[in-house]
């Protein structure tokens, strides 16, 4: 596998040297020329220049929807498949009979995953932003969950409305019957579909690495062109970020899949940078995305699914709700907001919701929701800058071509 990204390396070297008007044109030039575009794209955003970057955003989608309607064009045997299939499951679905339990468990289930697969790869592809669904969804989700177990002594939660809304059984738990395990085999389906969607959103930078090579193009992708760079300076990286990087591209690149294993199977920031290296080495797709599923899907989230547990068990809670007391002047009236919000999840959880709302779950909840909406908004812009920004790229390649034809 070295010795052929060597070999690809030159070939890379060797097509920098474009021919523009009969001359070679200065590499340096060449990757200032793209600085400038680069920039001039990124000053394309909502709130210094709107109305371009709506006007872009909409050119943008109708660009893909032209794209994606050409591919199915093309598909015409796929797409006749498909529409038949969808049109025999829609006839199962509606049409009465004995079935209809099975349709409805199946939906039930597959609605289930599929909530928690998007969430997975919207916080992992994100289109270069990310939504942090873990902090938002899936780590809120677990706490919940976790409390409950522990006031309820039991994870036996009703379904439904578990898990739209998490409700005590009639049975009373024997105290101290909880345990680590329970909790995790209880949010173990939730955690290892959302992990599978963190893997599948890991793909792109793979995909789009491995086209580069086989081509022989250099795509305008900044973390493609950063990737590059690093492999060029390699020997001379002294800065502890480019060193970091090194470590796992060497890493990914000597030990294989058990070096993308290790990579994913922790809160790793630089991981898109394994999946470039493993597109840009020609790694097997099976490979790649065997062991991102391995790690993401089923060791790292057994990690992250251990602290969200151990963190909001209930001895840990109420330490940190006495600790919160302790500090001087303030403590008192930040305490009492959650310790009113821990007594209201608890009338809820034993069907005492009626009694009234206490204002500290007002509060707090007010904040969660805000801070939910905020992110939400966040990510929306950054996919209408996004693609915006796309749209420019295109007018500069065509441009580009343009002057080289002259």
């Amino acid at each position: 596998m070295a010795e052929n990204g060597k070999n690809c390396d030159q070939r890379r070297v060797a097509m920098n040297k474009e021919q523009y008007n009969g001359n070679f044109t200065d590499p340096s030039s060449m990757n200032e020329k793209k600085k400038r575009d680069r920039e001039e794209r990124q000053n394309i955003v909502l709130w210094r220049q709107p109305l371009i970057t709506l006007q872009y955003f909409s050119l943008e989608i109708l660009v893909i929807l032209k794209e994606w309607t050409s591919k199915l064009w093309h598909r015409q045997n796929l797409v006749v498949s498909s529409l038949l299939l969808l049109a025999m499951l829609i006839a199962t679905y509606y049409v009465e009979g004995a079935h209809q339990q099975y349709v409805q468990r199946i939906e039930k289930q597959f609605l289930l995953y599929a909530y928690w697969i998007g969430l997975g790869i919207l916080s992992s592809v994100g289109l270069g932003t990310g939504l942090h669904t873990f902090l938002l969804y899936l780590g809120p989700h677990i706490a919940s969950v976790t409390l409950a177990a522990y006031e309820c002594n039991s994870v036996n939660f009703p379904e439904p409305p578990y898990p739209d809304q998490i409700i005590c059984p009639d049975e009373e738990g024997i105290e101290g019957s909880i345990s680590l395990w329970s909790i995790i085999s209880k949010v173990r389906i939730e955690a290892c579909m959302w992990g599978v969607g963190t893997a599948i959103g890991e793909l792109p930078p793979y995909f789009m690495a491995r086209a580069a090579r086989l081509s022989g193009a250099e795509p305008d992708d900044e973390e493609y062109q950063e990737f590059e760079e690093m492999l060029e300076h390699a020997e001379t990286a002294q800065d502890f970020a480019s060193r970091a990087k090194l470590a796992v591209q060497n890493l990914v690149q000597k030990v294989g899949f058990f070096g993308i294993l290790a990579c994913a199977s922790i809160p790793n920031p630089l991981f898109d940078l394994a999946g470039i290296t493993c597109g840009h080495f020609l790694v097997p797709f099976w490979t790649f995305f065997g062991a991102t599923l391995i790690g993401k899907a089923i060791i790292k989230m057994h990690i992250q699914k251990i602290f969200v547990i151990i963190t909001f068990s209930k001895h840990i809670v109420e330490q940190m709700v006495a600790f919160i007391g302790a500090v001087p002047g303030i403590g008192p009236s930040l305490q009492k907001p959650f310790q009113e919000y821990l007594e209201a999840q608890r009338q809820k959880l034993h069907h005492k919701s009626e009694m009234g709302t206490p204002q500290g779950e007002n509060w707090l909840s007010w904040v969660f929701e805000k801070l939910v909406v905020v992110m939400v908004c966040y990510f929306i812009l950054s996919i209408i800058n996004s693609m915006a920004q796309s749209y420019a790229k295109r007018i500069q390649q065509r441009l580009n071509s343009e002057e080289k034809t002259k």
